[in-house]
């Protein structure tokens, strides 16, 4: 079984009920969530005016291939309503695959490790509450 770090966000309707539906999607698709991290309020990075996110970074268990987890996150948010109009615009539910493994994944539709998770502190909070070993490895 593989280890991934997902992180989550939602920052339309009722965001806690948006993060914990993809977790409950997560798990039917038989992902073993094995840590969660704190949900914290955020304000919006980039895009238009829009409301602030709730985010959290879960750890899992996969039998999944990175690709083959990109398809089942995509698929997930499309079913709980997520549209994509704006880059960086307001949304229902967005899960982004952080890290696969020790994997480096470079391909039209996935970058592994996500290639501006250091940057965004609404990541790398969630994150170091779960894992702060691997927080302090992945930075310079």
């Amino acid at each position: 079984m593989s280890i991934v770090y997902l992180a989550l966000g939602s920052n339309l309707g009722d965001r806690h009920q948006y993060i914990q539906k993809a977790v409950q999607e997560l798990k039917i698709y038989g992902l073993k969530v094995l840590k969660f991290s704190s949900v914290i309020e955020t304000e919006p990075i980039g895009g238009p005016a829009q409301g602030k996110y709730l985010n959290a970074v879960l750890k899992a268990g996969t039998i999944y291939s990175p690709e083959e987890l990109h398809v089942i996150t995509q698929a997930i948010e499309r079913k709980l309503g997520r549209v994509k109009k704006d880059i960086n615009g307001p949304r229902v539910i967005d899960i982004d695959i952080l890290l696969y493994d020790d994997i480096k994944l470079i391909t039209p539709a996935l970058l592994i490790p996500h290639p501006r998770m250091l940057e965004r502190s609404f990541v790398m909070q969630p994150l170091e509450e779960i894992e702060p070993a691997l927080c302090a490895s992945l930075r310079p």
